[in-house]
């Protein structure tokens, strides 16, 4: 029977396949073994991914909705039908997210830390708070009348504030609103008592309308549509086109309203009739503060730092640790394995570049650097001391690009050579290259990568980084760096692959020619999101072939696993826990090379329309490594949870020893550092066979 790989019914909704892993993240959140900041942590990430979801993703949906654009993806559904479906999902889940602050905050009750609103304070708090209020939230809130000579006024992206009705002595009612802006903290705090500031403020607000009776008040937030369209074809100065943009982010169409349950409807009306909103576009909040990610003022209290898991300090190994890294460099490649591996000496080897006499050139790529990048300092001082300085920073990378323009701005104003991007393409791929003079001849240094240039994320985010001085990638890293600075369109690398010309029809290739080995293939891919249709329908016909799949996808997956005679022979999991897992690997069992490292997600804007690198890893060591890395995930039991044919999402079960290879990476890593340190240990190779022994 011949099976049709482009029916609907093998794939997965993208946006509704987002949903389920943010209620991964939630699911942390609920996890009461967790401390209760943790707990918090998760909660506001939920909330901070919730609102770039609803800015981009929403927003786009009801624009193609608008366009009666009727298909979108593989799975056929209808703007309309996503829209309907995201909607009766999130307000199924605010049930879930209810129960989960409130035993949150029940939680941190119990270690004395207090979420209160204003009218639960104690008389002498209250008098606290009253000082607090006319000294610092007083002089910079902005009370707004609405009538006929002031009009409702334009609300900016994320606005937060009171919406109120008032009567005058005569008995008129009259409609206002109350801003608050973004320079106030969303919680006022009395040790640690955290007072939400809308509760404050509703408050006093008759101190703000004097004369005037409040009659109802509700807190209110609204988001807008925050996705920046650029025509680059037509800018005849990127920056100033850019800027307007991000100009007209504030600007976007409304897409959300969040209120308190119970808000007056008279309010409700007044709001949705000016903000030309509709009953579905309302989310109601019983016990939960608006803005879940300001939460993170609460998380990142010093003072309570013993209410999360403990912080790890990263480790930088030998051969790191006491040579001159480009003289380790020089003896063999390096393969780090962060937030276990220090990034040190990432940041160093800019740093060393940049202060060394014998180095002539420095080129890199940034696309989103952190708001204080001492690597952005050290390519400035290189500039200064005469260094050739190449940078691309992408000044396109979404909800960066202030940050981004005013790194690229302090690079161009020192005197690097900086290109802001390339038209029509985002540069996402992680390299920096360093050249120096060795005698009487010039010697390249490669470091590439699956993450950012900061190091800030680094501590955060599990990523891989690889320097390597080997000829084969110097002469592609030159070559790329002249593709990113020159008028070429398209380019072809020898020993790396570029997109959006080689990487997608490389793991086409190597997914087709693992398929062939039938039951003695392994394939095992771990990426944020699988979306490509091309790579799934792949990945079937290689299953179909009976070759094992290991899927690790953070994130989005289209495809569906276990439906028999399609994809019996694959399984998807998706580890969540203390880190952010990011890196892309690539391993194939019976491959020449066997792993590939990469920047590029198996997503159609990272294989079209972004200009991505995929780096084989070539040294023996190192492939273990990463191999060992991959089966450690594999029988993680404890942060690893498993698709479903029914789109869900299970936690895999325990069996045997408990596995966290977050944890177990922390420990190990803290033992190999405490030993004396001759050579390089294979640290993460031993640990996994043990592991995989006693699992």
């Amino acid at each position: 029977m011949t099976l049709d790989l482009n029916s609907s019914q093998l794939y997965f909704n993208r946006e509704l396949s987002w949903l389920q892993f943010n209620s991964r993240v939630l699911a942390q959140a609920l996890d009461e073994k967790l401390p209760p900041l943790e707990r918090l942590k998760f909660l506001a990430i939920y909330g901070t991914n919730l609102d770039e979801f609803y800015m981009i993703r929403v927003a786009g949906l009801k624009a193609l909705f608008k366009a009666r654009v009727q298909e979108t993806g593989a799975d056929k559904l209808t703007p309309s039908e996503q829209l309907e479906q995201i909607h009766a999902y999130l307000h199924e889940e605010h049930k879930v997210l209810e129960s989960c602050y409130t035993s949150i905050i029940s939680d941190l009750h119990t270690h004395g830390v207090n979420v209160k609103n204003y009218d639960a304070l104690n008389e002498e708090e209250k008098e606290e708070i009253r000082e607090i209020f006319f000294h610092e939230i007083y002089p910079v809130i902005i009370p707004i009348a609405i009538d006929a000579t002031h009009p409702f006024p334009h609300l900016n992206n994320l606005s937060f504030g009171l919406a109120m009705s008032l009567k005058d002595d005569s008995d008129h009612i009259k409609h206002g609103l109350i801003r608050i802006p973004r320079i106030l903290p969303r919680f006022i705090q009395l040790e640690q008592t955290f007072v939400p500031i809308e509760s404050v403020v509703e408050h006093f607000a008759s101190e703000l309308f004097p004369g005037f009776k409040q009659l109802a008040s509700t807190p209110f937030r609204v988001t807008r549509n925050a996705d920046i369209e650029i025509e680059e074809e037509e800018a005849d100065d990127f920056l100033e086109i850019l800027q307007e943009g991000l100009r007209s982010r504030n600007k976007g169409s409304l897409i959300r309203l969040e209120l308190m349950d119970g808000a007056n409807a008279d309010l409700i009306k007044f709001l949705l009739s000016h903000l030309n909103l509709d009953d579905k576009d309302i989310y109601t909040y019983k016990s939960l503060s608006l803005n879940l990610g300001a939460l993170w003022q609460i998380v990142g209290d010093k003072a309570l730092s013993h209410l999360v898991l403990p912080t790890f300090n990263p480790k930088i190994l030998p051969p790191l640790d006491s040579e001159d890294i480009f003289e380790a460099i020089d003896k063999q490649d390096i393969l780090l394995y962060h937030p276990f591996d220090s990034f040190e000496p990432v940041v160093k080897f800019i740093k060393q570049a940049a202060a060394d006499p014998d180095t002539l050139a420095i080129r890199m790529t940034l696309y989103r650097a952190g708001p204080k990048s001492p690597i952005v300092k050290a390519l400035i001082d290189a500039v200064r001391d005469g260094k050739q300085v190449t940078v691309l920073v992408e000044l396109k990378a979404r909800f960066d690009e202030e940050n981004n323009l005013r790194w690229a701005k302090a690079l161009e104003d020192a005197g690097a050579h900086v290109v802001y991007g390339i038209p029509g393409l985002k540069v996402h791929a992680k390299i920096a290259q360093v050249i120096k003079r060795k005698g009487k001849q010039l010697k390249s240094y490669v470091h590439l990568a699956t993450g950012n240039y900061n190091p800030s994320t680094a501590k955060i985010y599990t990523d891989i980084s690889y320097f390597t001085s080997k000829e084969a990638f110097s002469t592609d890293a030159t070559h790329f760096f002249h593709f990113l600075t020159g008028f070429a369109r398209t380019t072809k690398l020898d020993t790396l692959f570029i997109s959006p010309s080689q990487i997608k029809p490389k793991l086409l290739k190597l997914i087709e020619k693992e398929g062939k080995q039938g039951k003695n293939g392994h394939i095992i891919l771990k990426a944020n999101s699988l979306v490509d249709t091309d790579i799934i329908k792949a990945l079937y016909k290689a299953s179909q072939s009976d070759c094992k799949i290991d899927l690790i996808i953070r994130g989005i997956c289209c495809l569906k696993p276990g439906i028999k005679g399609i994809s019996e022979n694959i399984s998807v999991s998706s580890i969540i826990g203390k880190y952010l897992e990011h890196p892309r690997i690539y391993y194939f069992k019976h491959d020449k090379v066997k792993c590939y490292i990469s920047s590029a997600d198996l997503m159609p804007r990272n294989l079209v329309r972004r200009v991505e690198l995929m780096t084989p890893i070539l040294e023996e060591n190192l492939r273990q490594k990463i191999e060992q890395i991959l089966m450690l995930q594999l029988a993680d039991n404890q942060l690893r949870w498993l698709l479903k044919e029914d789109g869900n999402y299970v936690k895999v079960p325990l069996l045997g020893k408990a596995v966290n290879n977050h944890n177990v990476l922390e420990a190990y890593t803290n033992k190999i550092h405490d030993k004396t340190k001759k050579e390089t240990p294979d640290y993460v190779s031993r640990l996994a066979n043990r592991i995989l022994k006693e699992s």
